[in-house]
C-alpha cells in the first residue's frame, strides 16, 4: 500500500508517519520508485503499537524508541525484556525530597521482607522511595501501614500479567505482548483502581448514591463473601 492508505488505516497523518521514519520508530517502506515506497500490515501493527503506546501509555518519543528497540530484541529473555520496559516507562524523579535516604532503606527492608528478588537500586524502588519520602514529608507518613495490602494485591496483578504474556503467545509475538502488557496495563490499572475508589467510597461515605443511581445504597450492599 501506498503512504496515503497506511495514513487512512491507521489514522496517523502522512507528516507523522513520516517523522516516525526518520526518528527510527517505523522501519521505512520499501522504495517502489526514486519518490514512492510501499508499506504493508507490518507498518500497520507498528504504527497502531506506537500511538498507543503514546496516547494510551503516555511515552514520550524517546522512551517509545527504547521500549521499540525491547520488542525488537527477541534473543533477550523475557526478564530483561520486562526490565528495559520498566526502565523506559518509568519517569525519572525530579528532586530528592527529605528524608530520600531513610526512605530507601524502608523500601530495601520492604522487599527483603517481602522475599522479592529485585536489585534494591531498581529505577522501580527508587520511584517508591521517592513517594514514601514525600508522604512522610507532608505528614502522613501512617500510608506504610497499607504497603502489605498493597504488596499482596500487586503480587497477584504480576502473576496475572505474566500468565497473559504466556498464554498462547507464539515466540515472535512474546516480546512485544510483555512490552505492551506493561505500558497499556499499568494504564488500565490506574484507571481500575479509579474506578474501585468511586464504588468503595459510594458504598461507606454517600448515603445517597443508591438512590441518585437508580441502584443499590449502602443499606442494600452486601460486601462479597466466601462463594459470591
Amino acid at each position: 500500500m501506498r503512504i496515503g492508505e497506511l495514513s487512512r488505516q491507521t489514522g496517523v497523518a502522512v507528516p507523522t508517519i513520516k517523522y516516525y521514519v526518520r526518528e527510527g520508530l517505523l522501519p521505512a517502506g520499501r522504495l517502489t520508485s526514486p519518490n514512492q515506497a510501499s508499506y504493508d500490515d507490518t507498518h500497520v501493527r507498528r504504527l497502531r503499537l506506537i500511538r498507543g503506546l503514546m496516547d494510551v501509555g503516555g511515552l514520550s518519543v524517546s522512551a517509545v524508541r527504547e521500549v521499540l528497540a525491547a520488542v525488537d530484541s527477541p534473543e533477550e529473555s523475557v526478564h530483561k525484556v520486562l526490565g528495559a520496559a520498566q526502565e523506559a516507562i518509568t519517569p525519572p524523579s525530579t528532586g530528592e525530597p527529605e528524608g530520600l535516604a531513610e526512605a530507601r532503606r524502608t523500601v530495601a527492608e520492604f522487599v527483603r521482607r517481602r522475599g522479592w528478588r529485585v536489585d534494591p537500586d531498581h529505577v522501580s524502588a527508587e520511584a517508591m522511595a521517592v513517594a514514601l519520602a514525600t508522604f512522610r514529608g507532608i505528614g502522613h507518613g501512617s500510608f506504610e501501614e497499607v504497603l502489605d495490602d498493597y504488596a499482596e494485591a500487586c503480587e497477584r496483578i504480576a502473576a496475572a500479567d505474566l500468565a497473559f504474556v504466556g498464554r498462547n503467545a507464539e515466540v515472535d509475538t512474546l516480546v512485544e505482548r510483555v512490552v505492551v502488557g506493561t505500558v497499556l496495563g499499568d494504564a488500565v490499572l490506574s484507571a481500575m483502581r479509579r474506578l474501585a475508589h468511586v464504588d468503595r467510597s459510594a458504598r461507606r461515605f454517600d448515603e445517597g448514591a443508591g438512590a441518585a443511581s437508580g441502584g443499590q445504597g449502602p443499606e442494600q450492599v452486601q460486601e462479597p463473601g466466601p462463594g459470591r
